[in-house]
């Protein structure tokens, strides 16, 4: 199946300037806009956590909607273990903060939370703290540098040092503009939209190694053209799996996003924004980040090792 025919001539190389000043552009809203922070779940600020058991089993989302009607807004409503017990975390504030009422807000969240069908008991709340979020936030960022060294490395053996700059400088790209999204909207950071972020980079770097193998296969074929030619060749060949294969990944992220719940939109979110990025990042973006790095013929060349297995591909 193929939505543009894979000898398309669609000259991206000549757009080349305008799409990097806009990617560059984005980038730079992306950073100033992640430098007046991020709307911090839970995970990150700390808050009090509140144990409850119920008659019968009940709905998490159900639950979380009462409690937004009844004065606790941006509450996490999750199972601990039964179906009919329940933790709710909140973040801190006049209600809530003072040690020698949280009994009695304890008290209140149980009349907000239960209903006269079924009934539940409360355990006293107890103040959770930011430790447990920050060292997962910091875990995540050694994992995020440990990715794009990860990535750099591989990308560097498997074709050249341009290819590996311009592989992470785009990976970096999508990566940023999903986190400026947050910072812009303010939609609430937790750890599930960190592994989101996280799960992007793989999706990008994926994507973009895709169309650099192509171009590495089609230079040996065209090696009388221009490297210019032979990118956007590469582009336009692979411009119909990018675009079908981000399109499926795109309806289910889609669907987890709408029938997920509240715990798994944000994640959603991001890896939604994330395709969205990385699927224009692989056509507007790597390639012609490689012209701009002055990649050569010598560049696109196939090393000596992988011509027996150019050779037998179709």
């Amino acid at each position: 199946m193929e939505l543009f025919p894979s000898n398309s001539n669609i000259n991206f190389m000549r757009m080349r300037m305008v799409s990097l000043t806009i990617a560059g552009l984005l980038m730079l809203g992306a950073i100033i806009s992640m430098m007046t922070g991020f709307n911090y779940a839970l995970d990150f600020t700390g808050g009090t956590k509140t144990e409850m058991t119920f008659a019968k089993p009940v709905n998490v989302e159900e639950m979380r909607q009462r409690l937004e009607k009844n004065g606790f807004p941006g509450s996490e409503v999750r199972t601990l273990g039964a179906s009919n017990e329940i933790v709710i975390r909140m973040r801190l504030n006049k209600s809530n903060s003072d040690s020698k009422k949280i009994t009695e807000f304890s008290e209140q969240v149980l009349k907000a939370a239960q209903t006269p069908e079924n009934p539940g008991k409360v355990s006293p709340s107890v103040y959770v703290g930011p430790q447990i979020g920050n060292e997962f936030a910091w875990n995540g960022l050694k994992a995020a540098i440990f990715v794009v060294l990860g990535f750099l490395i591989y990308v560097w053996v498997r074709f050249e040092w341009k290819f590996a700059v311009a592989a992470i400088i785009t990976t970096l790209h999508d990566v940023l503009l999903v986190a400026g999204w947050f910072a812009i909207t303010k939609h609430e950071l937790d750890l599930a939209v960190l592994a989101g972020i996280l799960s992007v980079m793989g999706y990008s770097i994926s994507d973009t190694i895709v169309v650099f193998d192509r171009v590495r296969e089609n230079f040996r074929n065209l090696q009388r053209i221009s490297p210019a030619d032979v990118l956007n060749r590469s582009v336009n060949q692979t411009l119909s799996r990018t675009i079908i294969t981000s399109f499926v990944a795109f309806l289910t992220v889609l669907a987890l996003y709408l029938y997920g719940g509240n715990s798994l939109q944000g994640m959603a979110e991001s890896q939604m924004i994330g395709i969205v990025f990385g699927t224009l990042s692989s056509i507007f973006v790597a390639c012609p980040l490689l012209l701009w790095l002055g990649v050569s013929k010598q560049d696109l060349l196939p090393k000596a090792k992988d011509l027996a297995e150019l050779e037998r591909r179709p």
